[in-house]
Order: C-alpha cells, then sequence, then structure tokens
C-alpha cells in the first residue's frame, strides 16, 4: 500500500510538473504597437517598426540634426486623434515624420530633437481607465528602451522642459500640420514666433525623405506589389458586380488580407462619366454595360504607400473609340517611364505627356486648341511617393531625380459631359498610373506586375473572371 501512495505522488508530482510547463509562458510586455517579442511573424530582432531597425531610425535623426541651424530645435508632434462621434474615434494614422524619426505609431506624444539633447521623448500618461478602454500605450520607458531616446519625460513635463529649451534657441522648426497646443500655447513658443524665429519642418524633413534606403524601397516594392494582386482581383471581380462601392470594398480587402494596414487613400471607383471627376469618391453608382471603370487605388504597408491606376470595360471588351482613346493614353505612359532617370525632373516629364496628349488629341478631333488642354487635365504627370501618398510635397518638381527616389507616371484625360468635342468622347475618364523606382542606370516600375495592354486586360475578363456569369449578376441585381 505505501509503494502504491509512493508510486501515486510521483505520478501526481510528475503530472504537475508537465502541466506547470506547458502552461507557463513569459508575459510579453505590450507597448501599444508590434515589437519583435509580440510580433515574432512579423518582426525581425533590432526593428522598431517591421522592415526598419533601430539603426537606421537613429541614422534619419543624425541627419536631421546636421541640417539644423546652429543653437536650433526640431519640435515634431504626433499626429491627432480625430473623433468619428463623441467617444468614436477615427483610425488613427501617424503623421510622416513623427514616424520616420521615431518609430512610434501612437497618438500623444511629442518629440524634441537638438544636437545638444539628441532625442527627447515626451510620452502620454496612461491612467487605468484609459488602458481599460484603449489598451496599453507607449509611455516614458518605451521611449528609452524601444525607440532610443536620448531623454524620456512624461507628457506633463512638457511645458516646463521645452519652455527652457525653445528660450536658449535660435531658431525653432515644428510641423505646421500637426501642430500641438501642447507647445504653440507656450509663452516661449508664441515669443519666438513673434520674432520670427519658428520655422516650417518639412523644409527639412521632406529633403531626407525623398531617398529610398534598401529598406524603405522593400516595403515600398511590398506596398507595390499587394495593390497590383488587390486591384487585378478586383478587376476580375467586376465582370460579375460591376458597382462602384463592392468594387470599392473589394479592393480594399483583396489588400488587407494581403497585410495592408489601410488604403493609401479612398480609392475613386468612377464608372461611365464618373471617371472625368479626378477624385470622383462617392463610389454609389452602378457600371453601364459597356461603360469604363476607372480605379484609383493604393494601400500602405507598415508606414509606406503604392498609388496605382487602372482603366478597364468590365464588360469584356473595349469599344473601338474607347480604344483609341485608350492606346493614346498607354502609349504617353509607357514613353515618359522611358524618360525616367537620374537628372530628369518631374516637371520636364509633365512637359513631354503634355506634348503626346495634346498631339495625340488634337488629331482625334477631341481638342480644338491646345489653350484648352488643361480642361481635360489639370493634373501633373507624377508626383513623389513613399510615406505619403503625395510625399515630400515641400519639394518642387524641378528637382532632378536621383537613384532612391520614386515617383508615379500618370497620365490621364478626363472630359466634361459638357466639353465641346464630339459628343461621343463626352464624360470619359481614362487614367494609367504606375509607381517607378529611379536606379543608377534608369527606372524600375514597381507597378509593373498589373496588366495595362488592351488584349491583357480582355484576355483576363473573358477568360480569367470569377464572377463570369449572367447569374451571379442577375442575383447581383435582385438584391439591389
Amino acid at each position: 500500500m505505501q509503494v502504491l501512495a509512493r508510486n501515486l505522488v510521483r505520478r501526481v508530482s510528475r503530472t504537475q510538473v508537465i502541466s506547470r510547463n506547458a502552461y507557463s509562458t513569459q508575459r510579453v510586455r505590450d507597448i501599444g504597437q508590434p515589437t519583435p517579442a509580440s510580433h515574432p511573424h512579423l518582426m525581425a530582432e533590432g526593428e522598431v517598426t517591421p522592415g526598419i531597425r533601430i539603426e537606421e531610425y537613429i541614422g534619419r535623426r543624425k541627419k536631421l540634426v546636421e541640417l539644423l541651424p546652429e543653437n536650433s530645435l526640431a519640435i515634431i508632434s504626433s499626429a491627432p486623434v480625430k473623433m468619428m462621434t463623441d467617444v468614436v474615434p477615427y483610425t488613427f494614422r501617424q503623421e510622416a515624420d513623427y514616424l520616420y524619426l521615431t518609430g512610434c505609431q501612437q497618438p500623444g506624444g511629442v518629440a524634441i530633437l537638438s544636437e545638444e539633447r539628441g532625442l527627447c521623448m515626451f510620452m502620454p500618461e496612461s491612467t487605468p481607465k484609459d488602458i481599460a478602454w484603449q489598451g496599453e500605450v507607449a509611455g516614458v520607458d518605451a521611449a528609452s528602451e524601444v525607440f532610443k531616446a536620448d531623454q524620456a519625460y512624461p507628457i506633463s513635463k512638457l511645458p516646463e522642459i521645452l519652455s527652457d529649451m525653445i528660450r536658449h534657441s535660435s531658431k525653432v522648426f515644428h510641423n505646421v500640420q500637426t501642430a500641438s497646443q501642447r507647445y504653440t500655447n507656450l509663452d516661449e513658443f508664441q515669443k519666438s514666433a513673434s520674432l520670427g524665429k519658428v520655422k516650417t519642418l518639412s523644409s527639412l524633413t521632406h529633403e531626407l525623405r525623398l531617398i529610398k534606403s534598401p529598406a524603405e524601397l522593400k516595403l515600398m516594392r511590398d506596398s507595390a506589389s499587394i495593390a497590383c494582386q488587390g486591384l487585378l482581383k478586383t478587376m476580375l471581380h467586376s465582370k460579375g458586380f460591376p458597382d462602384e462601392g463592392i468594387l470599392s470594398a473589394q479592393v480594399e480587402y483583396e489588400c488587407r488580407v494581403r497585410g495592408a494596414q489601410r488604403m493609401a487613400f479612398n480609392p475613386v471607383v468612377g464608372g461611365g462619366s464618373n471617371a472625368s471627376v479626378i477624385h470622383y469618391s462617392r463610389n454609389d453608382q452602378r457600371i453601364k454595360d459597356g461603360d469604363l471603370v476607372l480605379m484609383d487605388m493604393g494601400c500602405e504597408l507598415h508606414g509606406y504607400v503604392s498609388d496605382l491606376t487602372r482603366t478597364w470595360p468590365p464588360c469584356g471588351k473595349f469599344s473601338s473609340l474607347q480604344e483609341e482613346l485608350y492606346d493614346l493614353i498607354l502609349q504617353t505612359n509607357k514613353e515618359c517611364i522611358k524618360q525616367c532617370k537620374p537628372g530628369t525632373t518631374i516637371r520636364q516629364l509633365n512637359a513631354y505627356s503634355t506634348e503626346l496628349l495634346c498631339d495625340g488629341l488634337m488629331k482625334m478631333g477631341i481638342l480644338k486648341s491646345r489653350r484648352l488642354y488643361h480642361q481635360l487635365n489639370p493634373t501633373s504627370i507624377g508626383h513623389y511617393l513613399g510615406m505619403d501618398v503625395h510625399d515630400s510635397s515641400a519639394v518642387g518638381y524641378d528637382r532632378p531625380l536621383q537613384p532612391g527616389f520614386v515617383i508615379t507616371i500618370e497620365p490621364g484625360v478626363y472630359i466634361p459631359s459638357s466639353f465641346d468635342c464630339p459628343e461621343r468622347f463626352q464624360g470619359i475618364g481614362i487614367r494609367i498610373e504606375d509607381d517607378v523606382l529611379i536606379t543608377e542606370t534608369g527606372y524600375e516600375v514597381l507597378t509593373g506586375s498589373m496588366p495595362k495592354e488592351i488584349k491583357h486586360i480582355e484576355t483576363l475578363l473573358n477568360n480569367h473572371c470569377h464572377d463570369n456569369s449572367a447569374r451571379s449578376f442577375a442575383s447581383f441585381s435582385s438584391q439591389g
């Protein structure tokens, strides 16, 4: 009996050990955003945000300090939380400069950068109620340990410490778009502003953001790849469900399930004459049989965006008129991409595209005078692309392109229904947009996997469509 009891104890003890080992887990600290410990499937050790290591963030800060005039400082505020209703916020998106310099993806913080102090971060102070309703947020400890701030304080210390820093500075740079009353209401800040010592930070940070690092380019290639896959799947969906709202929802779904955190902007899904409205965003119309649909979309992947446009006939066949106009836009797109190389400027590319489009529109009888061209296309051929859709907007289009720049090439024509031209062309909008990386020898089209040739689009729609049957649309229509 004693032997049996001892064996039972051994078995119980062994079970307890096994049970204890099976359920013992080391608690991973939550700082309000992914870390290598909490998201090992997403981040490698040493990364502050997916794909970007701490060394790169520190290097960015050093470069900005080098651009700052002597004895000056930069104030970088996180983006404000915008409310949808009294207690419901819109989805938060971090201000690009704050993210670029700190890696912090959360609201409530203010970062100060100077040669004397390095990076000083003022972090939000959460109450138990805040944590219960909104979850953990990065505080002072995370500022030092994760973001590697040289100094870190609770946000309540900002008035006292920052006022002293401003008082002893020759110039103060800050981001006007996200300026926070936490510091703009300070007497010392207002005094500096009255003396003309306050300057715009974007004139410096946008310069740094122009040339993308290898890590940034990896994220931009991945973002472009997701956008191409998402748009292709949506194009194949369009034959069975030619509806602007459904296609807008479909493309967001396709991007999100492939890892994108959000869309880069509200997709433009313009069917028929809606495509002639450049930033059309209602997306609430059915697309008539035989009409084209223009979709301008992009997604954001860990802080880096893509921007892509294709125009196609959901019915599966371009009309001869649509084909003629589409081919002009396509050839302009391809010829402008060929001109992308170091030393060229966006303004030069725009002049070249204007010449090609004017010639073509005149031959078709759409344009009677070159002076009227801007009524059909008031946009530039492209813009810089990166952390924002119109990235580095403080940099003009006369800047010679360099390796590491990413730009868009997006020729288009948008013919109002009231425009004085042959009636058959009225109300048509067509744009073809690609993301282009400038390389040492020329260019790389990041969105090159997305079809744009007429024969390729028609083949895809007619032979590989997900909902290639009258029954699917009939069912869809009956639900409307």
